[in-house]
């Protein structure tokens, strides 16, 4: 952008070039929306957010329309109009501002917020979910008799472990099979071959009625709410369906009870229970859908893009809850992103996947700062960052993704790869160990050094 301007409520609350705006925001919201940034800085502690809710375009507004919810607010700012001040560089409305005098200087990292956690559990925890060489290709048919004439693969040989009570996080472009491999992880889809340990049991072995028994184990939380939730049921009935499948002995009252438990826990009022699911926010929604999956109180949640679509207070609120709810009960999350920023300050170790197959697989701390597979450097350099750096080298691939029905021989990424040898083009890399718990799938690792 060469330009910035901040709405809220309707209105314009702040306008401002690019350099000034991320070197210095003025209006009190804006300040807040960067200090609900996720980052690796801000990990151990809880994300700033903005108190209440935004207001309806209905209401009648007198004075500052944020006044309700600013932590800056003056007295005659709810019943007083501000007027706009500043220059060409930046302008405000705003009536901290109204006499000239700059009274508050912002800065983008904010005050830290009250302390969490976010390191992995120690060495004794067992995985709570081991997948090895997982599959899942859907079949290409053609012809008269639709018979097979190739196959989608997918996902092609996935292993990944996730310890009780941890974030792995799996990225990677889109189309790549991130969610597929979540799904057949939980067998929404049917993998093709495989092996998916979930607590010591396989999966892929158990039939379909002990499958069943076992599905208030694992739950997932899905990128649109909206599409996710029966629009004909109430937020009361949606939330209390999985509790009468997993605890069919257990009587209405005390499922109304802890419905409403579940509402106050993820900061929505008991009110909501007879209300339809169009009659809430984006951010309230996600919500519901985070209280509908951990009110069988499961072991593993996959959490497939549920920040994607939210602004970032509301995005700051949804990570806040997410992190609080695995202190609070153990929770393993398998976080599929694109938000690297969402990466480094929720997951502890990070998978990254391309056509199908992961790449590269370690803590956080030594994927994010020391990248070894090409791909995984090409990713991370082209994630956006907040003010930009002009310093910083981004890594632009060449080609397009190969299409997953005719993979390339070899290596999948050699024909983007700069760093790309013989061996890449015939032989499929083992993988190599780079670190205590870091691994990577590239010739560039095949021998020490």
């Amino acid at each position: 952008a060469d330009r910035i301007g901040v709405m809220y409520a309707g209105q314009i609350v702040e306008n401002a070039d690019r350099d000034s705006f991320f070197g210095r925001p003025l209006h009190p919201y804006s300040e807040k929306l960067f200090h609900s940034l996720p980052s690796i800085e801000k990990r151990n502690h809880v994300l700033d957010v903005i108190k209440g809710a935004v207001p309806s375009l209905k209401a009648r507004f007198e004075g500052c329309r944020f006044s309700p919810r600013c932590h800056r607010a003056l007295q005659h700012c709810a019943h007083q109009q501000p007027t706009w001040s500043g220059d060409d560089k930046a302008r405000v409305f705003c009536h901290l501002y109204t006499n000239g005098g700059m009274q508050s200087l912002f800065a983008h990292s904010g005050p830290a917020g009250q302390k969490s956690t976010s390191e992995p559990p120690g060495s004794d925890k067992a995985d709570l979910l081991e997948v090895q060489d997982l599959k899942v290709h859907f079949p290409l048919r053609s012809g008269i008799f639709r018979r097979v004439a190739g196959y989608v693969r997918a996902v092609d040989g996935v292993d990944l472990h996730i310890p009780e009570g941890s974030t792995l996080a799996l990225v990677g472009e889109s189309g790549c099979g991130k969610t597929t491999t979540g799904k057949g992880v939980l067998r929404l889809v049917k993998p093709s071959a495989g092996r998916v340990i979930f607590n010591g049991v396989d999966l892929s072995t158990i039939s379909a009625a002990s499958l069943r028994k076992k599905r208030s184990d694992f739950q997932i939380i899905f990128q649109d709410p909206y599409a996710s939730m029966n629009p004909r049921m109430l937020v009361g009935d949606i939330i209390a369906e999985g509790l009468q499948l997993s605890q069919a002995g257990s009587s209405h009252p005390s499922r109304v009870v802890r419905v409403e438990n579940l509402l106050q826990q993820v900061g929505l009022p008991t009110d909501s229970v007879n209300r339809y699911p169009h009659e809430f926010s984006g951010g309230q929604r996600q919500r519901i859908s985070i209280a509908r999956a951990i009110a069988v109180t499961p072991k593993l949640i996959v959490c497939d893009e549920p920040t994607s679509a939210l602004d970032l207070s509301v995005q700051a609120q949804i990570l806040n809850l997410l992190k609080e709810l695995q202190q609070q009960l153990s929770i393993s999350y398998l976080f599929i992103t694109h938000n690297i920023a969402v990466v480094a300050y929720l997951a502890h170790y990070v998978a990254v996947m391309y056509l199908g197959r992961i790449v590269e697989h370690g803590p956080v701390s030594e994927i994010l700062s020391t990248p070894k597979h090409p791909y995984t450097r090409a990713l991370l350099s082209a994630a956006p960052v907040v003010g930009g750096d002009g310093l910083r080298q981004v890594i632009r691939l060449s080609g397009d993704v190969p299409s997953p029905v005719n993979p390339p021989s070899g290596c999948f990424f050699h024909p983007r790869c700069d760093h790309a040898v013989a061996a890449c083009r015939s032989q499929y890399p083992p993988v190599s160990r780079v670190g205590d718990d870091h691994i990577t799938s590239c010739h560039l690792y095949d021998s020490p050094g």
